[in-house]
Parts: C-alpha cells; structure tokens; sequence
C-alpha cells in the first residue's frame, strides 16, 4: 500500500499557502475540478517537487441505483493518468436519483447523501464499485460520509458494511475521522465501535477535518478549525493501525496565510505520532475482483427509495415513511445553501450583479421551486433565466447586466421551448430599455 505521509487538500484559493507550506507530503485535488491537458501550474510544480496528487472525486455516486457513467468513469481515470496518483478516491454515497428506471423526474442533490446500510443497497455498491475497479487505471479507495438522518430500517453499522464491502471487492478506504464524529453527533453511533469492526488494514488515507454545532446537528462544513473530538478520534485510529497518510481538509473560510493551516497540519502529524501504532502487516483482505453484477430487481428497489427520499429533499415531496422529518428539513436546507454555494463559484458574477444578499434570497426562493437536474453551470444558467422570465430584477442596470451575462452564456440559439425563447425575448427587450 502507499505511503503518503502527511498531506492538506489543494484547492485554487490557498494554492500558493499549500505551495509555502513546510513538510507537506502529497495534496488531494477535486478530481471536477481538473482539466487533464490544463492542470494548474501549482500542481505541476508541487509534482515537479515530488509532492504526490491523489485525485478525489465527487460526483461518480456510487452507491446510487444506476451503474456509474462510463464518461465520468472515464474522465477520473485522465485525471488520475494526467497527474501520476497512485490510487483515486470516491465516495460511498448517492448524488442522483429517478430518472428512467424508476419512471420519476432525473434529480441531482448536489451533495453527496448517505446509502441505506441494508443488504440491497451493499449489493448494488459492491456491484458499482467493481464496475469503477476495472475501469480505472490505479486502485479505488472510498471513503465514508458524513449524514445529518439515518435510514429506516438499516441491517448493519457502518462497521460492518463497510467490512463486508472491503471482503466482497477488495477496494481500499478512505477513512473520514471527522465524518465518524458527526455520525455520533447526529446519529448515536460510537467512532470506537466502528473503528472496531472496520477492516484497518485496508485504510489507504485519512481524512480530517472541522466542523460545527448547531441546534444539536453536526455540521461537517470543512470550514472550521479541526476539534478535539475529530482528533481524539484520529488517536483512537492511529492506535490501531498506522495510517499511510493523513490529510488535512478545508473548502471554505480559508486563513489568509499558511500558519492557522502549517499548525494544524503540525497537531495532526503530532497525534498520529503520539498515538504510535505497530505498523500493520500488508493486509490479507485483497480479493479477487469480478465483474459480476447485481440483479435489476434490487437496483430497482435501491433506486425508488432514492428517488423518494431526493425528491423529499429538493422538489417538496412528502418525507417517506420512517424518516426523521425535522432532521430531513435540516438537510434540504443544507442542500439548498450548499447549491447557492457552488452556483456562486461557478458563477461568480451573479452574486455581484444581483448583491450578495439578494442573489442568497432570490437563490434560495428558486431552489425551492425547481430541483437541480443539470449541474451546476446549468442550474446557473436557468435561475438566470428564472430571474428574467419572472422579472424579479427591477433594477435597470441590474437587470440589464443580468440580461447580458445569460446571453452570452446562452448562445445565438438557446435551448429550444416556449419558457426559453419568452426569456430571450425578455432578455433582448430588456437590453433595448437599459
């Protein structure tokens, strides 16, 4: 297995922090976030160093219903080829939902949501994650998320499924120490018991990161200097089993030089020596991968509740049976603010034409009205457009540069429909009065 050391999560913003920072390792990327022929010059030049990049991805979703998309398969295996990574990571979540098996309207959440530990959502994991296996180029590892709600009805702890998924495919794990603390906020699951059940030998690195509480819910913002708890719980670990690296995770809130980050990559580094584990021996628990896959019945079933439960989360729907609903409320507006997040990053001039807080209001008004089904270049785009067909901007030069910015992004001929070809009319009248 590699040895990565320790390591912190590259991101455009802290690149040249990341760049000064002394004894860093290996850095993880967003795996999306990456252009094979166009790689940033700062990781180009952390490669040149020897600094190792592990690219992370986040939309493969594969424990959703359907078979993971052979273009995204594809486009992680360039990423991991581009940069040189010796080993990918991915998630042990869902991201999408309806669509065409299910007969209900394609959704996207977002963010990544937690699978039912049951034996149907296992099978159609295993089966997915095999698929990713033989696709991709360097070994798989998947790491645990984080969850504000549990499943009804749920056959095992995350210990277990995740032993069984580390028995029936051979893939690595990715553990999230953070994620284990927020499960036991949130969901009275002992981080000791699960480390007792999971399979660490078969730990290819180690997430940390921070958090906050609010109103009793664990909110895993990666925004947040890293607790105590998180770090007890990384001691706990490196007892056990000497990791092959750590890392250190931040997306959001970032210091403005690298010493809150230099010394918080230092404490990790400090505890996971304190902890002082025997290495481990190679792990024994690498069985042969095949190809097998799961019957359509059971990615049937998987997919209705999926679909019910996102449908619940980002179109209004009723909360299906079992669930927590106040806790349900609590992640479809972290959805939605999460949404309005990103959208803002993609497309960041919305936000200065609109004002920030009018954009975050208007934003969040037509979350509530229309799920995100297209990404999140897409989703900019039609609440652009949202915003003229209901002539929301009143301002003449607001909603003229508004006006301008969807055009261009629109193209000559837009999509074809009535409700597109209304906003572009709107659009051009509202330029003629500006």
């Amino acid at each position: 297995m590699t040895h990565l050391g320790t390591g912190i999560g590259w991101r455009p913003e802290i690149a040249d922090i990341v760049e000064a920072m002394p004894g860093i390792d290996w850095v993880e990327a967003v795996a999306e976030n990456l252009c094979p022929g166009h790689l940033p010059d700062s990781l180009l030049r952390l490669r040149e160093r020897g600094v190792t990049v592990v690219p992370h991805g986040v939309s493969l979703g594969l424990g959703g219903a359907d078979r993971p998309d052979e273009q995204r398969l594809a486009d992680l295996a360039a990423r991991a080829e581009a940069l040189g990574s010796p080993l990918v990571t991915e998630h042990i979540a869902f991201v999408r939902a309806g669509g065409e098996r299910t007969a209900t309207q394609p959704l996207e959440a977002g963010h990544l949501l937690p699978v039912p530990r049951t034996r149907d959502a296992l099978d159609v994991l295993c089966a997915n994650i095999r698929i990713a296996q033989e696709a991709l180029p360097v070994p798989l590892a998947v790491e645990n998320i984080a969850a504000l709600f549990g499943w009804p009805g749920e056959e095992m702890s995350e210990g277990q499924f995740l032993y069984e998924l580390v028995e029936r495919t051979g893939v690595r794990l990715l553990i999230d120490v953070a994620n284990l603390h927020t499960n036991h906020v949130n969901r009275g699951e002992d981080p000791a018991k699960a480390l007792d059940e999971l399979p660490v030998e078969a730990i290819a690195y180690v997430h940390v990161a921070g958090g906050f509480e609010r109103d009793g819910v664990w909110h895993d913002s990666h925004a947040h200097p890293v607790p105590r708890p998180v770090l007890d719980i990384l001691a706990d670990l490196a007892s056990r089993v000497t990791p092959p690296g750590v890392l250190l995770e931040r997306d959001e809130n970032f210091p403005e030089d690298e010493g809150e980050l230099g010394r918080e990559v230092a404490t990790i580094r400090e505890t996971v020596a304190a902890a002082a584990a025997t290495p481990s021996p190679p792990g024994s628990r690498s069985t042969p991968v095949h190809a097998s896959d799961v019957d359509e019945s059971v990615r049937g079933r998987v997919g209705l509740a999926q679909a019910a439960l996102l449908s619940s989360l980002v179109a209004g729907t009723p909360a299906p049976e079992g669930f927590d609903r106040a806790r349900l409320a609590v992640q479809s507006r972290a959805l939605a603010g999460k949404r309005a997040d990103i959208v803002a990053k993609v497309a960041p001039e919305l936000p200065v034409v609109l004002g920030a807080s009018a954009y975050r209001t208007a934003f969040l008004a037509y979350a509530q009205r229309r799920p995100m089904a297209g990404g999140y270049r897409r989703d900019a785009l039609d609440f652009a457009e949202d915003l003229l067909l209901t002539q929301a901007v009143q301002e003449p030069g607001a909603r003229r540069r508004l006006t301008q910015w969807w055009l261009e992004r629109s193209g000559p001929a837009p999509l074809t429909g009535r409700p597109v070809a209304r906003a572009l009319r709107a659009a051009r009248f509202a330029l003629r009065r500006g």
